[in-house]
């Protein structure tokens, strides 16, 4: 076929599934389907689900003043565009500036109403959430502030941050946030949160971490505790923990796979992600931060490395999907380039689905992170703006594709759809003009 044929080919089917996927999209959301689990794959209505998605942590916060909130609806309406369907987003802010939780159990309705609109533009534009109660770090609040909270009120025995796990009065604290997020109502849609279908899934925590206990075993406490509370209060979403994926004492053999000095975080993939409340499992994946004296060959071969090990890991031993949540290029490395960045992002995405074709595969993913323009306070050197990243905007779209090839391919029934697929995939990565 001569090259003129072959881009002509090429544009037509990329234009059929970028149409495709916008009448899936909308499709999704008129029927107020919830995605859910079956194995190691997540299911819409009888088809398999598999995204291409985002995070943009920043939206609440923007949101809370009504000026700015068109920066998120530009952002939902670009990525739409692009053909991403998931977006990983804050739904906590824990005291300070634009504060939806003022203080343990006071809650600013005005910053809430910031999240329901939020959530009423992602179902606008057929995309789907992922909403984290709390943050690790002391960026929004997070387990810093809930633990100073509890001892300024004078609790005793609160020393450290660690006490976040394990002090019945901060645990009291986040499960009364956790409740009023839940059972919001959303003043916009009048779809309570527990049975809006645009919430894909509860995140208990972004990147837990405990210092206090390397073995995992006190993090896995609690998460076995709130992932109770959680299901208790709301049985149709699913749930994950916010993990990035370090190997802990379970398997000490897997720790390997670990990022050199990243073997005591006092998490453990897989005793943490076997909690049976948990339907899917997640990593988070920075080498250029974790392995930040080595070049960029490093920095993929360690990404493949710790995709398949996950991967496999998630298939094999926890019998669930698994979301690559959080991946990216920052800007602030060093030689950094638009072409470098386009280069990462699409050999992370060629090589998520190459597990694919070997039956493993990788339910999602969200790249870090997607923001719109002026926005520079919320940067931090990884932030994307379709509308003005052209040539990274066409590595997302075409990963897209892919990902809205193999969902239609489901749509057809469950015998032959791999192969499919396959051929499908194939012939896209043999005509690829990007």
């Amino acid at each position: 076929m001569s090259l003129f044929h072959r881009a002509g080919y090429v544009v037509g089917v990329l234009i059929t599934l970028l149409a495709l996927s916008h009448d899936c999209q909308a499709r999704v959301h008129s029927h107020g389907r919830f995605v859910r689990i079956k194995g190691t794959r997540f299911v819409l209505h009888r088809s398999y689900f598999v995204f291409n998605g985002f995070n943009s942590y920043w939206m609440m916060h923007v949101a809370a003043d009504p000026s700015e909130r068109y920066k998120v609806s530009k952002t939902f309406r670009e990525a739409a565009a692009a053909g991403l369907s998931v977006c990983r987003t804050w739904a906590f802010s824990d005291g300070g500036d634009r504060a939806l939780q003022i203080s343990p159990g006071v809650h600013d309705e005005r910053v809430f109403q910031a999240l329901d609109f939020v959530i009423s533009k992602a179902r606008r534009h057929g995309i789907r959430l992922i909403l984290s109660f709390v943050n690790n770090y002391k960026d929004f609040g997070g387990r810093p502030q809930y633990v100073e909270w509890a001892r300024n009120a004078g609790v005793n025995d609160v020393n450290g941050e660690d006490d976040f796990y394990t002090n019945p009065t901060v645990k009291k604290y986040y499960k009364n946030h956790v409740k009023k997020v839940i059972t919001r109502m959303n003043t916009i849609t009048r779809i309570a949160y527990k049975d809006d279908p645009t919430i894909m899934a509860w995140e208990l925590m972004n990147e837990p971490r405990c210092q206090a206990d390397y073995s995992g075993r006190m993090v896995n406490g609690w998460v076995q505790e709130m992932a109770s509370f959680v299901k208790s209060l709301d049985k149709k979403h699913l749930l994950e923990i916010g993990m990035e994926g370090f190997y802990g004492d379970s398997m000490p053999k897997k720790k390997v796979n670990n990022p050199a000095g990243y073997n005591q975080v006092g998490t453990d993939f897989i005793t943490n992600n076997l909690i049976k409340e948990i339907d899917f499992t997640t990593i988070h994946a920075y080498p250029d931060i974790w392995l930040s004296v080595q070049n960029d060959s490093a920095h993929m071969a360690f990404m493949q490395r710790w995709m398949y090990s996950h991967s496999i890991d998630s298939n094999k031993i926890l019998k669930k999907p698994l979301v690559l949540a959080e991946f990216g290029k920052s800007n602030k490395d060093s030689g950094h380039s638009l072409g470098e960045r386009d280069q990462y992002l699409r050999k992370v995405y060629e090589s998520m689905n190459k597990f694919e074709r070997t039956g493993g595969g990788i339910g999602g993913s969200l790249v870090w992170l997607l923001m719109a323009e002026e926005m520079d306070s919320y940067g931090d050197g990884y932030g994307i703006i379709l509308s003005q990243h052209d040539s990274t905007r066409g590595v997302i779209l075409r990963q897209s594709h892919k990902m809205t090839t193999l969902s239609r391919m489901l749509l057809r029934g469950k015998h032959g759809i791999k192969v499919g697929f396959l051929k499908a995939l194939r012939h896209l990565n043999s005509c690829s003009p990007f």
